[in-house]
């Protein structure tokens, strides 16, 4: 096959993108007008724009006038992107969106041209490269105005540009569209033939435009309800039809340049499918959370006390890393496929558990739910004593945070459980916070990372968040001031101290442990205080609003694989929080 001939393009900081993405893939759109990361038809298919990692392919509409600046932003409560370019000459727009309802063997993706002010003047590109960039387009001939095509083993289709040409293997188009004019452009990409009819692009607009408004709820009882619906909708946007939703649209992005931090998160992973569900019950019973329930339930039945880490989002093995053997996003390296199936992480069957009970507030749960619920429980009897690589992914040990949340979960569940079950599962949990008690009190009275690790860890929050102990235990107290005083600069928070460099050395701040802060202080009665941490972590996104999972505090950059549903998550559920009035439990339900 005839390889890619293009210029190259340097990557953006990862704040000036934007995110389309339809529950089954995502497309990553730079202020060129560029879409820079796309893969499909699946999350974890091999690429078939991949500039954002040093690989081939491009989508581009571009301002022909070279002096210009760009700006945008979503629809309310939508991952309906529009562009905006203010040029020397005038003012253009255009609308983007991948097509909803969404068809997992092919994208649809719209881009909707507006002259605002004066004529637009545009330069199309369309250069598909399958693979990473390993194959460039082949069979290229236009039929009554729509051009047909194959990169590999992905056939594309472009309507909109009858009047392109082929230059060096690539669709090229200036195009001119009249002031107050518009103009469409459609890509549909699948990984067989399309049906005869191209995409009817008015009614794929309305669709997609009505399958928004209908999944993403207004969330006016938030502290933040903007903010909060556009969390929901990534989280939409990244929750496929058989309910899992992928960590993050993108692979090896690096946490910290140089350090060997990047991996490959278009997977998912229990723990954080947990975090989604638990945050959308945190604002009601809408669907993401039943999304949530359904595949964390079929991985316990199928796996129980195997349960893995991560899976697909078919529900399958995630592939064993390898490299790519592409230049990679600066700092990083192109890895793919994760180890993650080489670890055991115990504290996803208490997240699990946590998930399965805040369902069982609003009446989610079934008899198969249930029976997921009891798998976990045993799960956790049979190996909460063992090590477990812990929430960050290290080295086994008998991880303090891992343990407590099995307690915390074990809890939450016993609640809705019939008393012959719920009494041992209490029991269970008395006897887990015991146990972490006699090896994991720190001297000072706080919480401590391990047996072995006396640092404190911005984790160890979560045991009072989701009641594992009480939030006025000495314990909890302890632990917060800890956190506070250790690990929080600036108003956010980092995981642990890495060693003797400072915080913001070793790596950037996570964020999703400075939503958690919030969440704690305000659990604690200090509302001004849980705004400060909200307000200062909420402000830490992208030009565009999305989240990734650190933030370099000194260089005020995103760090991490884009965007990172986690954080959105995060962000959702203390908007959720810090709208009620704290509630500080003295005794266990």
């Amino acid at each position: 096959m005839p390889a890619i001939v293009q210029e190259p393009q340097s990557p953006h900081v990862l704040r000036e993108y934007a995110m389309l993405a339809d529950g089954e893939r995502a497309a990553l759109l730079g202020p060129r007008g560029d879409v820079a990361w796309m893969c499909v038809p699946h999350w974890d298919s091999e690429a078939v724009f991949s500039s954002l990692i040093g690989g081939g392919g491009t989508f581009a509409v571009t301002p022909e006038n070279p002096r210009y600046v760009w700006g945008g932003s979503y629809l309310d409560g939508t991952l309906i992107w529009q562009s905006r370019w203010v040029t020397t000459d005038g003012i253009i727009e255009c609308r983007e969106a991948l097509a909803l309802p969404a068809d997992p063997h092919r994208a649809v993706l719209l881009r909707r041209l507006r002259a605002v002010s004066g004529p637009a003047a545009v330069t199309v590109v369309l250069d598909a490269g399958a693979g990473f960039g390993k194959h460039g387009m082949t069979r290229l001939k236009c039929t009554d105005g729509v051009w047909t095509g194959r990169s590999g083993r992905v056939y594309l289709r472009l309507s909109g540009a009858p009047e392109a040409t082929v230059h060096d293997g690539a669709l090229r188009l200036r195009l001119e569209v009249p002031a107050g004019g518009g103009h469409d452009l459609v890509l549909e990409l699948a990984e067989q033939p399309f049906p005869s009819a191209p995409v009817d692009v008015d009614a794929a607009w309305a669709a997609t435009e009505r399958s928004w408004d209908d999944a993403v709820p207004q969330l006016l009882d938030t502290i933040a309800p903007d903010d909060a619906r556009q969390s929901y909708a990534v989280l939409r946007g990244m929750t496929g039809a058989g309910g899992a939703m992928v960590a993050a649209a993108t692979l090896g992005m690096p946490e910290r340049a140089l350090e060997k931090r990047n991996y490959d998160y278009r997977y998912a992973w229990i723990r954080d499918q947990c975090y989604a569900g638990q945050s959308v019950a945190a604002c009601g019973p809408y669907p993401l959370l039943d999304d949530a329930v359904r595949f964390v339930t079929a991985r316990l039945l199928e796996d129980g006390p195997d349960l893995k880490p991560a899976y697909t989002a078919s529900g399958g093995r995630v592939p064993d890393e390898s490299d790519l053997g592409l230049p990679g996003y600066p700092g990083g390296t192109a890895k793919l496929g994760n180890w993650v199936n080489e670890q055991f992480q115990l504290d996803a069957f208490g997240e699990t558990l946590l998930l399965l009970a805040a369902a069982a507030t609003h009446d989610r749960l079934d008899l198969e739910n249930w029976r997921a619920a009891e798998a976990a429980v045993q799960a956790i009897t049979d190996r909460w004593q063992e090590p477990d690589a812990g929430i960050w992914e290290l080295a086994n040990d008998k991880w303090a945070h891992s343990r407590l949340i099995c307690a915390a979960g074990l809890r939450a569940v016993a609640v809705h459980a019939p008393a012959a079950q719920g009494a041992p599962w209490t029991s269970l949990a008395d006897t887990i916070v015991a146990d972490t008690a006699r090896d994991c009190l720190n001297p000072s009275g706080r919480w401590q990372r391990s047996p072995t690790d006396g640092r404190v860890d911005a984790a160890l929050l979560l045991p009072a968040l989701r009641g594992a102990v009480l939030a006025n235990d000495p314990r909890s107290l302890a632990t917060l001031a800890a956190v506070r005083a250790e690990l929080g600069r600036e108003g956010y928070v980092y995981r642990f101290s890495q060693d003797a460099r400072a915080l913001g050395q070793a790596e950037g701040a996570f964020l999703l442990c400075g939503f958690d802060m919030a969440m704690a202080v305000h659990q604690q009665g200090h509302e001004v205080e849980a705004m400060h941490w909200f307000e200062r972590n909420r402000a830490a996104c992208a030009t565009t609003g999305l989240f990734t999972e650190e933030y370099d505090v000194e260089q005020r950059q995103l760090r991490g694989n884009f965007p990172q549903a986690f954080v959105h998550a995060a962000m959702l559920e203390t908007a959720s929080r810090l709208a009620t009035t704290p509630k500080l439990e003295r005794e266990y339900p």
